[in-house]
Formats: structure tokens, C-alpha cells, sequence
């Protein structure tokens, strides 16, 4: 690496740890505000409105995009427009996140009395915490940084970073209050790779090369066929290749744990019964939301009269495992 390359290598690791100085100093600042700017937007009947100006609107605009992906309805609202006629579409149940980082945008401030009078909540994203703006707020989250980027300590930069983070950390805490599923993504990104991968049906996507044994197996050997289908379990059937139960790395870890494993005593005496199964018709979405909710790893397949067809692994609906999908 030339001394060029390496001068510019550097100077770019020191805009970054700029950057990530400021973080720490917004993070360092969350508090009660926080906690209620948080139960204000998930009490929010209405939509939650996002209103800037420069590059603040450009952060607003990517934050009212990602509330309205992870299940916050919300717009944004350009400040200037908003004073031509554009507050007609805001009403006293939504939320306004305004955001200024000096808190002195004269074409932000101007409307704030409108959403005032108009009944809507205001959260207030500012470093000018003593400013008309800021005391017009319900609620104020502090965004102020130590310098910016910048080395004139003039472009936003380290700012804009920080505001960027302080935004995503409310979506994130809203997608928590409102127990945001994978299949919940699915609806708000139908085209996207897991809106996809959920649409699909699980006969798309399922194992059919499954590891088995049955009932009367030594539990070595079940041990044996777990280990080679690299999958985490082994399903037990009958000799109509019924399933009749499952045996899983963590079955086998609790049942050595316990000093219980004998290699030759039959898999029937350790494995789980009745284990839940799906069918290949069943979307992937639907199998998704039942092995979160009872914790399942791995899920056979069955076809008529119970029979095993195939097992479907949780990460292979997530998109980590054995089944890929273009992208």
C-alpha cells in the first residue's frame, strides 16, 4: 500500500471513529424521554408523520420508510410544503416526528404552531434543546453530538449518522411492543427475498433426503443417521414409515447429560411422540409462525395416514440453511 493510500486509509478510519464517538454520545443520552417518545408512538391510533428540512428530511425520509416496513404506518412531509396546504392530511391521532438538528429551521418552526392547534403529538429530534422548536414539543430526544465529521465541523455528518440511529432505535423498540413477526415483514414486502420465501409452500422447500430410523432402532444408530443428515434431529417412524416420533441434538445432549444413553437400547424409549407436523400444501409462513411459537428446530413433513415425505429446518424459512433462493 503506497503512503497515499495508507494517508487516506487512515483519514477515513478517523471519520469513523468521529462518527462513533457521536453515537456513543446519543446513546450515553437515552433516557425517560426516550421510554416516552417510545409509548406515545405505539399508542399512536393514527399514522406517525416524519417532517424535516435538508439533510434532515433525508434522514426522515428513510426513517418513515423503515416505520413503514417493520407495521408504523408513516409518510413524510416536507416543512415547506406542509405550510402550502400539505397539514391538511395530518389529524389530532398522528404522531409528528419533527426532526432539527439546530432546532432553528424558521420553515420547521412555522408549522409547529399548526400541528399544535391541530391536537398532534409532537417528538422533537434536536440538539437545540433551548429553542422555540424544542419547547414546542411534547417530547424532546436529545441528537446532540461533540463535533461533526466534517473537519470544518460544518456539514452535517456525525450528525445525521447519530439522528439516523436515534430513529432506527425507536423503530426497532416499536417492532418489540408490537411483537413484529417475520410473517408480518412478509405482508410489507411481498417482493422481497423472505416475503418470497414465506409465500412459498413448504413442499418447495422441504428436505425430501430425510434422516430416519425406526422405533426399534438402537440408539446408536439413530445417533449414527442424526450425525450424516447434518440437520440437527432424526424423525422415527414405523414400518408403514408412519412418524411416530423425533430425536434431536438437544434430546440426545440432555439424555447423555443425564448418564441415560445406552447405544443399543431402542430409539422408542427416548424420542419424543406425537411430534407436531406440517403438510406440503402448508405456506412457509404459516409453518414459520408455529415453530416460533413452540420453539421448534426441525418439523417432518408428513403426506396421507401420517407418512414422511420430507422435514423442514427453521433456518431453511429464514434463508441460513440447505435450501438457497436467488436472489
Amino acid at each position: 500500500m503506497s503512503a497515499s493510500q495508507t494517508h487516506w486509509a487512515e483519514r477515513g478510519r478517523e471519520v469513523f471513529a468521529i462518527e462513533i464517538e457521536a453515537l456513543h454520545h446519543v446513546q450515553a443520552n437515552l433516557g425517560a424521554a426516550f421510554h416516552q417518545a417510545v409509548q406515545l408512538l405505539g399508542a399512536c391510533a393514527g399514522r406517525v408523520v416524519v417532517t424535516g428540512l435538508g439533510k434532515s428530511g433525508l434522514v426522515g425520509r428513510k426513517l418513515a420508510a423503515t416505520f413503514s416496513s417493520t407495521g408504523t404506518p408513516s409518510f413524510f412531509l416536507h416543512a415547506v410544503e406542509g405550510a402550502h396546504g400539505d397539514l391538511g392530511s395530518i389529524r389530532a391521532d398522528d404522531v409528528v416526528i419533527a426532526i432539527s438538528y439546530s432546532g432553528k429551521s424558521e420553515e420547521l418552526n412555522a408549522i409547529i404552531p399548526s400541528l399544535k392547534r391541530i391536537g398532534t403529538p409532537i417528538i422533537a429530534i434536536t440538539s437545540g434543546l433551548a429553542t422555540p422548536f424544542a419547547s414546542m414539543a411534547d417530547v424532546v430526544l436529545d441528537s446532540g453530538i461533540p463535533r461533526e465529521a466534517c473537519p470544518m465541523n460544518l456539514a452535517p455528518t456525525s450528525s445525521t449518522t447519530a439522528t439516523l440511529a436515534l430513529g432506527d432505535a425507536l423503530a426497532v423498540c416499536l417492532m418489540d411492543m408490537k411483537a413484529f413477526t417475520p410473517n408480518d415483514f412478509k405482508k410489507y414486502h411481498p417482493a422481497g427475498d423472505l416475503g418470497r420465501r414465506l409465500g412459498l409452500a413448504i413442499a418447495d422447500m422441504m428436505h425430501t433426503i430425510v434422516p430416519s430410523v425406526t422405533e426399534d432402532a438402537p440408539m446408536q444408530a439413530a445417533l449414527t443417521a442424526l450425525d450424516a443428515g447434518g440437520l440437527g434431529g432424526v424423525v422415527v417412524t414405523n414400518a408403514k414409515h408412519n412418524v411416530l416420533g423425533i430425536l434431536t441434538d438437544g434430546d440426545i445432549r440432555r439424555i447423555v447429560c443425564q448418564g441415560r444413553y445406552v447405544p443399543e437400547a431402542a430409539v422408542a424409549g427416548f424420542m419424543t411422540r406425537n411430534p407436531r407436523s406440517c403438510q406440503p400444501g402448508n405456506s412457509a409462513a404459516e409453518v414459520l409462525d408455529m415453530m416460533e411459537e413452540k420453539a421448534i428446530t426441525l418439523l417432518p413433513v408428513t403426506g396421507a395416514q401420517g407418512t414422511l415425505v420430507g422435514v423442514v429446518h427453521l433456518h431453511d424459512l429464514l434463508g441460513k440453511g440447505k435450501v438457497k433462493f436467488a436472489g
